[in-house]
């Protein structure tokens, strides 16, 4: 994703990246698109705001996206987090 933080005028509220970070937690799919993600989400955002969006959550590993599109990788598991640690394999 291109970084356009100097170029934006308006910035998103804690309430959209919210949403947008729960959308993406909740869909049944793997994959998603961008144009998917738009008609899922519970009210319109803009699309360079989304794109931030996208970014933020990107650069703190909640999603990855490729060239299909947009993945939910967050995984908050304790158990998880141990094991990778003390590296064990499962």
């Amino acid at each position: 994703m291109q970084k356009q933080r100097h170029k934006l005028k308006h910035w998103p509220t804690l309430n959209t990246v919210i949403m947008v970070e729960k959308t993406l937690r909740n869909i049944n799919e793997s994959v998603i698109t961008v144009a998917e993600l738009k008609r899922k989400l519970p009210r319109q955002v803009n699309h360079n705001t989304l794109m931030l969006i996208l970014l933020y959550l990107e650069e703190s590993n909640k999603i990855l996206v490729t060239i299909r599109g947009i993945t939910w990788i967050h995984n908050p598991n304790p158990n998880l987090k141990k094991a990778i640690a003390k590296g064990l394999e499962i």
